[in-house]
């Protein structure tokens, strides 16, 4: 009689090594005092601080913002799946739609003026709660598994993976997008300096007559995001394929494009957003199947923005030209700083949609699509939403940040702005899973691979770090990067095997 047994019927391990096994003990060291500092100590921290500020029910609704938000924030650091997007999403609503705006209620004090009555903060903060939730229920919604044809058809497809020559290609463009950046800032030394003197000297290279800030995105998307997106995916392909290491010509890349991007997107000249985009997608793409890094990065977030972010302001501008601040002598003063807006200019939105402006129905989202067609073609393209609602306040600088809810808010009011945040949660989930699948896939696969591997191990990723620019808002403003990265990656992108050729060069299969 054969007694073998097949290989995936065999019995399971026994209970008690699975209780010993180092990820659930780590998981239950964790869980109690993460979860009670992030639901219950930090909240009840703040919202017990002296303070001048109304206990009303914008004073509740951001406490329980906090309460839910730290509730799936300890979710996704606790959980054994890898979710980037979910727990990018989650670690951005605890800090900025959560501590943040409970901090400025308890102080009554706030980084950008709230021009509205009491009653549109009120319904702001409901209308944050609303928002994350909807992305719950999007979320949960994506754990439904599709029909069995589209299971079947979505088996049988190649993956999309990434070209090698075109790498190499990709490459080239970064360091010729890259140089042509350095020359016109004057030299790599520029971008030590703060940011105040690379953007005057930006806006003067792309031509101050041109009346917008499109010239200069351009030029500094085209200088940064491929030398970024070179970096990932040669970090990628070594960290999948042997061959690849042994090869001196992909290392040899790596560290070029490596001191590439120490120049071009250190954190001394670029936006603390776009810095910590480089940083996650790095350490994620480096690390896509460690729980440790990916349980460090959301909880380390946690204090980066709490005390990192609000001191960071020095390399912003020069000496004595930053914007004033308001000093309260409390603890809790650096969350009244300028990064966290995000909650008084949604109740900005709501006031300015209220004052007879009403809302756009879709035009402000259509003119951040549509962004490349220029004003000269298209003369009555919607401005950026924070602009415009700053610019409506009075403010002397009108570049204010517009988050994802004031942006959905605007165009479609509280039923669009649900079902957006729905559809955000969704395509989150959905991306995660597919990350989570291919790197999986990828690992299996071992290290005797050749090509760089797959693209979702790296696209995923660069989401998840960017997601803090789109959340923050404008989305306008975040477009140019967006699209100059949607083309470096469908210019990689290939659906066929890559396999070493006789002579150790890369071969695409058909």
């Amino acid at each position: 009689m054969n007694t073998s047994i097949h290989p995936d019927t065999r019995a399971p391990a026994p209970h008690h090594l699975h209780a010993t096994a180092p990820r659930a003990v780590l998981s239950r060291a964790l869980a109690i005092p993460l979860v009670a500092a992030l639901v219950a100590v930090l909240p009840v921290t703040v919202a017990t601080q002296p303070g001048p500020g109304p206990h009303d029910a914008a004073y509740w609704l951001q406490l329980a913002t906090c309460a839910y938000s730290g509730t799936r924030l300890s979710a996704m650091v606790l959980t054994a799946r890898r979710r980037l997007i979910q727990g990018a999403f989650w670690l951005f609503c605890y800090i900025a739609m959560g501590i943040a705006p409970l901090a400025q209620t308890v102080l009554d004090s706030t980084p950008t003026p709230v021009v509205g009555p009491r009653s549109d903060t009120v319904l702001a903060s409901a209308l944050v709660l609303a928002g994350i939730v909807a992305f719950d229920v999007g979320a949960l919604l994506a754990r439904h598994r599709p029909p069995l044809r589209s299971r079947m058809h979505e088996r049988n497809r190649r993956p999309a993976t990434v070209h090698p020559r075109r790498l190499y290609v990709l490459c080239v463009l970064a360091a010729v997008g890259s140089g042509v950046l350095m020359a016109q800032l004057g030299g790599p030394g520029v971008f030590f300096s703060n940011r105040q003197e690379i953007s005057e000297t930006l806006a003067g290279a792309a031509g101050a007559e041109a009346g917008s800030q499109a010239g200069s995105a351009f030029l500094r998307g085209f200088g940064t995001v491929p030398a970024l997106l070179a970096l990932l995916f040669l970090t990628r392909w070594l960290v999948v394929s042997r061959a690849a290491r042994r090869r001196p010509l992909v290392p040899v890349l790596w560290l070029a494009m490596l001191g590439l991007n120490v120049v071009v997107n250190n954190p001394v000249s670029n936006p603390r957003y776009w810095f910590l985009t480089v940083l996650f997608s790095l350490l994620f793409t480096a690390f896509p199947r460690s729980p440790v890094m990916y349980r460090a990065a959301l909880a380390t977030g946690v204090a980066v923005a709490l005390v990192v972010f609000p001191f960071a302001d020095r390399f912003r501008y020069e000496e004595g030209a930053d914007r004033p601040r308001q000093s309260t002598g409390s603890l809790l003063e650096p969350l009244t700083m300028k990064d966290y807006d995000q909650t008084g200019m949604l109740a900005n939105t709501v006031t300015f949609v209220g004052s007879g402006e009403g809302h756009s129905y879709g035009r402000q989202l259509t003119g951040t699509a549509l962004f490349f067609v220029p004003r000269t073609v298209w003369t009555g393209k919607p401005h950026d939403p924070g602009t415009r609602v700053g610019e409506w306040m009075g403010m002397p600088y009108p570049n204010l940040s517009s988050p994802l809810w004031a942006e959905l808010w605007l165009d479609f009011g509280p039923l669009g702005m649900a079902l957006g945040f729905a559809a955000v949660g969704y395509g989150a989930a959905r991306a995660d899973r597919r990350y989570a699948r291919r790197t999986a896939e990828e690992s299996r696969a071992g290290p005797g691979r050749w090509g760089p591997g797959s693209v979702a191990a790296v696209a995923v990723p660069l989401v998840a770090g960017y997601s803090f620019i789109l959340l923050r808002g404008s989305l306008l403003q975040g477009m140019g990067r967006v699209a100059i990265a949607v083309l470096c990656v469908s210019f990689v992108t290939t659906f066929r095997r890559t396999s070493p050729s006789p002579q150790g060069l890369p071969r695409v299969e058909r």
